[in-house]
């Protein structure tokens, strides 16, 4: 019997790898002589980079970077057995470096990002996956190209300080002294934000709040994302301004896409295609996924929906293990999961419900294989 675990990190409690093996622990109680296949995944955000790692047998390394403040800290980024990186941007610029007092999105970049990329392509990779959640910048990847190489420059010839608020001053961009790495490079960017780079949907009136913009901020970020997209435009760089993810990541998005050319796909397909889960799906009696909460969004790009359009290539039913779950997690049935099981099993303060996480895994999935255990047993 052939058994794959497949789920996603468990917020604030579990990695994909933490959840993956907790599972595993728990099914093997009930079937100890099974072939037991873990997958940790991801979708882009937070573990994309360990999902990975883990998945591919591949390994860390560290570079030394600027945060989004221009303070020195050390960001790690995997290598994978092929040569090739994958790397979180907010190991660089994350709202996660910040205290809430210190949210300055006029003034964080997205620099680091840019060293980080630099630091694997000086390893010599030539493919890198780049997951883009959780960023504390709203420079349209402005800092990131600086960074790589890429001047911003004033009306009078001078370089542009760093930040999405100094974009308003842009007049020209030199691109001679970029990184020579970067023409045989292929960027990948796992990224589930459908966003545009500006306007009443874009990256600085949608996410800009959360990174401390006011109203007025709002609308000073986005007169500046349009006119730096107006200036590349005009320098010959595709105007990608209004394409689906251009806002991601404070318009990251965009910069990736006009300054490398990079690919934005949805993050559990990269991952997918990277561990190749559908390929170790195959041939499985039962494939099991899962997340912190489930419910109607989780059928929006997220880890468990995507391990289950998998399973359904091959015809293998799936069952969801989920800290917790909404009041419209039954929508979720309507796509075909034959089960969803909370692992909470009854009411606690936060922290003691976060502390045992990993039992509470286990323990569902111990039950989970008696029931499915018993099911077998009667359609004998």
């Amino acid at each position: 019997m052939k058994i794959v675990i497949a789920p996603d990190s468990f917020k604030e409690s579990l990695t994909a790898a933490q959840a993956a093996a907790a599972i595993c622990r728990g099914f093997a109680q009930i079937w100890p002589q099974a072939d037991y296949v873990c997958v940790p995944m991801a979708d882009g955000g937070e573990g994309t980079a360990a999902a990975l790692v883990a998945a591919c047998g591949g390994h860390w390394a560290e570079a030394t970077v600027d945060d989004p403040l221009g303070r020195t800290v050390n960001a790690r980024y995997g290598v994978l057995p092929d040569g090739s990186a994958v790397m979180e941007m907010a190991e660089a610029s994350g709202l996660h470096l910040l205290a809430p007092s210190e949210r300055q999105p006029l003034h964080t970049s997205s620099y680091g990002t840019g060293q980080l990329l630099a630091a694997a392509l000086a390893r010599g990779a030539k493919q890198i996956i780049l997951g883009i959640g959780g960023s504390a910048t709203n420079d349209g990847g402005a800092g990131m190209a600086q960074a790589l190489g890429i001047r911003l420059l004033d009306a009078q010839g001078r370089d542009l300080p760093r930040g999405g608020g100094a974009l308003a001053q842009l007049a020209r961009i030199d691109t001679s002294g970029s990184l020579p790495a970067l023409a045989g490079a292929h960027i990948r960017v796992a990224c589930d934000v459908t966003n545009p780079l500006t306007g009443t949907h874009g990256a600085s009136a949608v996410f800009g709040p959360q990174k401390g913009a006011t109203p007025a901020m709002v609308a000073q970020l986005d007169a500046a994302l349009s006119h730096f997209a107006d200036v590349l435009a005009t320098a010959g760089l595709p105007d990608v301004r209004q394409q689906a993810g251009s806002g991601a990541a404070g318009g990251l998005g965009f910069g990736l896409r006009a300054f490398l050319g990079a690919e934005l796909q949805p993050g559990i397909e990269h991952i997918m295609a990277a561990t190749a889960l559908p390929d170790k799906i195959a041939g499985a009696d039962l494939v099991i996924t899962g997340e912190g909460r489930m419910d109607g969004q989780t059928a929006f790009g997220k880890v468990p929906l995507g391990v289950l359009r998998a399973a359904q290539q091959h015809g293998v039913p799936v069952i969801a293990l989920a800290g917790s779950v909404g009041s419209d997690v039954h929508t979720l049935y309507a796509h075909g999961f034959s089960a969803i099981f909370p692992t909470v099993a009854a009411a606690a303060p936060l922290a003691e419900v976060l502390a045992a996480a990993e039992a509470n895994l286990e323990r569902t999935a111990r039950q989970v294989a008696a029931v499915w255990q018993l099911g077998r047993n009667l359609h004998r």
